[in-house]
Order: structure tokens, then C-alpha cells, then sequence
């Protein structure tokens, strides 16, 4: 993945990310009042060697070195029975010897004769007491037990108290902004690790970035979600000022310029699995062809469910199967659309047979007769992965413009689709994306100035009301 895709990542997964680093901050703070409260007090002990008034300055040095030595064994026994017992003893504390080890802990700085003895409790007098009484019992192990023993003469090694411990006035833990700090640094880096494995996970198509992984065919456009677009599937008759409207008129300008060598303006419209938009792309694509003037004819080339009459709203019991059969002529079938400039094939009866039709000499007959026709030839087509209809339409015509859904469609779907294309020799001449969002790191940028901009001008609302004076489309002279 390159940076943009983690940032888009980041932008996606904003509330995933904001709500853990919440959850780790109330964490922070949930343990930081649940957490009793504990005091640290020290004291400073320091250790020497006694040597006569007449020592010379070698002796002095000795002493030191050998106090060094001696602090280092030391140490060990600050957290022994022996001095700790005695403790217990004198203060009445509910403890062992081994439990007040737990929370006595002893040092010496590297080359020093100090001795810092530490307490942790949670009552701060209590834990100056303790480290106060384990001072004194320690010099009087030290000088009584371990360096005069029987009492065999005074000791040489001197133990004295140059810091008392004192009870501390703020509490040593819990520290709260510690604790806010790191659920705060947790739960963001919690939120990036489920954000990136989402996305890593979700095989679903969001954006132009997804099909730009997984094929070279050119984005000819993006079309918003809308919530009502059963209710008014040709938006660009419906409301041609909508912004989803202008992006289908970018649709058709970029169709407009896809293969200009070529002079084949038949085009397959499939997609991939059902739902995805398909006839509702190609009804509004078909209409924003006619706005700008091209004479344009629309097939319904869904022999197993036909949707296309439906969405036009027009009579689609005889049509296409009728045409291709021999029991009707096209020009009783066709039917207009608007001011005359738009044609309708519907699919007619659904026959047993609908892979041999389309792949007859009568549909390649027909699509030849339509193409002298008509600037563009659209064919609403079944979707690629469950049948094999549209693949062998895509060798009849100048290349198949597959549909894709935003949140719907995996990679995989897309790429399986794509590929029953290439095994069958169709063209792929585009892809459009469906169900777009219209906010956030995937909203596609067509149609989001559509309200700014308005229709172009020379763009005609197409009345909706069928001519009755247009019994046969108007052939274009080539």
C-alpha cells in the first residue's frame, strides 16, 4: 500500500480510531481511581571505616575503598530477617518479614559509601516510619552483629543517618496523567491495527483506487447512492439538475471519447452479480446520450429477467425475442422514447433459449441494422458471472462498459467477471462505478458540482410523453 492509501485508511476509519482512543483515555482514568493510592519514602544511610587520629592520608584512602566493598555486600542485607524482624516488631505491623522485603527495596549509588533505603505504603507516615526503623535496625545489625561479633570490641565500620525519611506529601502512584497517556497512546495504536486489517480484509470495491488494482480499463464514471432511486430511476429526465444527473452527462461525454477510432458505438452494459445498478445506468446513459442530440437505440438484452421496459416505463410484452425469432418486424417493436431521438427495444417473452439467440445471425443481423441507425447502440445485458449472455453480446459489439458498486462488488467478483471478457475475446471499453457515497475518503468527484454548474445549455429536457406520430425510428445516413 502506498501513503494515500493509509491515510484514506485513517480518514475511514476516523470513529473506529476516536472511539478506542476514548475507551483507552477512560481506561487511563478508570484505573487511576480504582488504584489505591501509595506513598514512597527514603531514607539515606552512610557507611565509613573508622581509622585512628594518626592515620596517614593512605590510610584514609584504604578506609574509603574498603567501605566501598563493604557497602556492596550491604545492601543484601537491608532486606534481610534480621533487620527487617525487628521492624515488625517495634512498629506492630501485620506482616512478615518476607511481605515487608516486598515493599523495602535498598541501593547504592556506583562508587559512593551511601545507602538509600526506600518504602513504599499505602499510608505515607507509615512508610517514613518503616524506612526510619529499617535505618537503625540495619547500622545496628551492621555494628553490633556483623562487625563486632560476641562482642569482641568496638566496630570499626560506622553507620550514620545523613537523610531521615519524612512522610511525602502527593501519593507516588497511581499517576493519572501516565495512565491517560498510555491508554491514550494504546488505543489509537489499537484503532490504526483494526483499521488497517479491516480495510486489509474488506475485498469490497469503495473507490476508484480499488478498480485501479485491479484492471488498466479506464473509469468512465462515478454515480452516487440515492436512497430514492427506485422511485425515480431516470433522474436525468426526473430532476436534470441533480447532481447525480450531471454525473451520468459526464458518463456520456466520456463515452463519447472512449475508442474514437473506431466507428462501432454499440456498446454490452453488464456488470459483474445483480444489483449493482446496471439498468438503471444504462436507461440514464441512453437519455443523456439522446439530451445531447445522438439518436440513440436501448435493448433490453436481459432474456432472463427483463427489466429495462419496466424502468421506462413502457409495454414490454413483445420485443427483442419476438424480433430475433421471426414473429415480428423490428419497426413494429421499437418503441420511442421522448421527442424521437431515443428508442426502446424491450426483451419481449422470455424464451428457453436465450445464450442461442443472442448468439445468432439474427441479433448480428439486428445489432448491424440498429448500428446504420442509430449513433449508439446500448444493450442492458445480464450480469457476467452467473450466465454467459453478455459475454457473447461483447463479441457481437464494440466492447462491454461494466458496472461495479461501490460496498457491493469484491475485487475478486470484478476480476472473475473481467476475466470471462478476456477468455471470450470482448473488449472491455470502461468501467462505471454505482452506489457511491456521496461524503467521506470514497465519495467520488462526478456530479459534485452538478448543482453549481446546472445543465448545460444546449441540454433539452426530453418529455417523457411518447410521440404518437413515430411509428419507426429515423435512419442516419452514413
Amino acid at each position: 500500500m502506498e501513503l494515500r492509501d493509509y491515510i484514506r485508511i485513517l480518514r475511514k476509519g476516523w470513529l473506529l480510531i476516536l472511539t478506542l482512543v476514548l475507551l483507552g483515555v477512560a481506561t487511563g482514568a478508570l484505573v487511576s481511581i480504582i488504584a489505591t493510592p501509595k506513598y514512597v519514602s527514603s531514607t539515606q544511610l552512610f557507611v565509613s571505616v573508622q581509622t585512628s587520629d594518626a592515620s596517614s592520608a593512605s590510610d584514609l584512602v584504604q578506609g574509603s575503598s574498603a567501605a566501598q566493598q563493604k557497602v556492596r555486600s550491604y545492601v543484601d542485607v537491608v532486606t534481610s530477617t534480621s533487620v527487617l524482624q525487628p521492624v515488625i516488631d517495634d512498629l506492630g505491623l501485620d506482616l512478615t518479614a518476607p511481605e515487608l522485603a516486598a515493599v523495602v527495596t535498598a541501593e547504592s549509588p556506583v562508587n559512593t559509601v551511601l545507602i538509600n533505603i526506600t518504602v513504599e505504603d499505602t499510608s505515607a507516615v507509615r512508610a517514613a516510619d518503616i524506612a526510619n526503623a529499617v535505618g537503625t535496625s540495619f547500622a545496628t545489625v551492621v555494628q553490633d552483629d556483623l562487625e563486632s561479633p560476641n562482642g569482641a570490641g568496638p566496630s570499626l565500620v560506622k553507620i550514620a543517618t545523613i537523610e531521615p525519611a519524612v512522610a511525602a506529601t502527593e501519593p507516588s502512584s497511581p499517576r493519572t496523567t501516565l495512565n491517560l497517556a498510555l491508554g491514550l497512546l494504546i488505543g489509537f495504536a489499537l484503532g490504526i491495527g483494526l483499521a488497517v486489517l479491516r480495510a486489509t480484509l474488506d475485498t469490497r470495491i469503495h473507490g476508484s483506487h480499488d478498480i485501479e488494482n485491479v484492471t488498466e480499463a479506464p473509469i468512465l464514471g462515478g454515480i452516487s447512492f440515492d436512497p430514492d432511486a427506485k422511485k425515480r430511476p431516470l433522474i436525468v429526465s426526473v430532476d436534470p439538475r441533480n447532481p447525480r444527473a450531471e454525473s451520468f452527462r459526464s458518463l456520456r461525454t466520456n463515452l463519447q471519447f472512449v475508442n474514437l477510432e473506431s466507428t462501432n458505438r454499440c456498446f454490452v452494459m453488464t456488470s459483474s452479480l445483480p444489483g449493482e445498478g446496471k439498468t438503471t445506468t444504462t436507461s440514464n446513459l441512453a437519455v443523456a446520450l439522446a439530451e445531447s442530440g445522438a439518436t440513440v437505440a436501448v435493448i433490453d438484452g436481459d432474456l432472463r429477467l427483463p427489466r429495462l421496459a419496466d424502468t421506462m416505463g413502457l409495454e414490454g410484452a413483445v420485443g427483442l425475442t419476438d424480433v430475433l425469432i421471426g414473429r415480428a418486424d423490428l419497426k413494429d417493436v421499437l418503441q420511442p422514447w421522448g421527442r424521437g431521438t431515443l428508442f426502446v427495444l424491450p426483451a419481449g417473452r422470455i424464451p428457453p433459449n436465450p445464450s442461442e439467440l443472442l448468439g445468432s445471425k439474427a441479433m448480428v443481423s439486428l445489432l448491424s441494422t440498429l448500428s446504420q441507425s442509430f449513433d449508439y447502440v446500448l444493450i442492458d445485458a445480464p450480469p457476467l458471472l452467473p450466465v454467459t449472455d453478455a459475454a457473447i453480446l461483447s463479441k457481437l459489439t464494440g466492447g462491454a462498459i461494466v458496472v461495479a458498486a461501490a460496498g457491493r462488488t469484491t475485487r475478486q467478483e470484478l476480476e472473475s467477471a473481467l476475466r470471462t471478457l478476456e477468455h471470450i475475446g470482448g473488449k472491455v471499453m470502461g468501467i462505471v462505478m454505482t452506489m457511491l457515497p456521496t461524503k467521506g475518503p470514497d465519495a467520488y468527484g462526478y456530479g459534485n458540482y452538478g448543482s453549481y454548474y446546472g445543465m448545460d445549455q444546449d441540454n433539452v429536457n426530453i418529455d417523457t410523453q411518447v410521440p404518437k406520430d413515430s411509428s419507426t425510428p429515423n435512419v442516419r445516413s452514413r
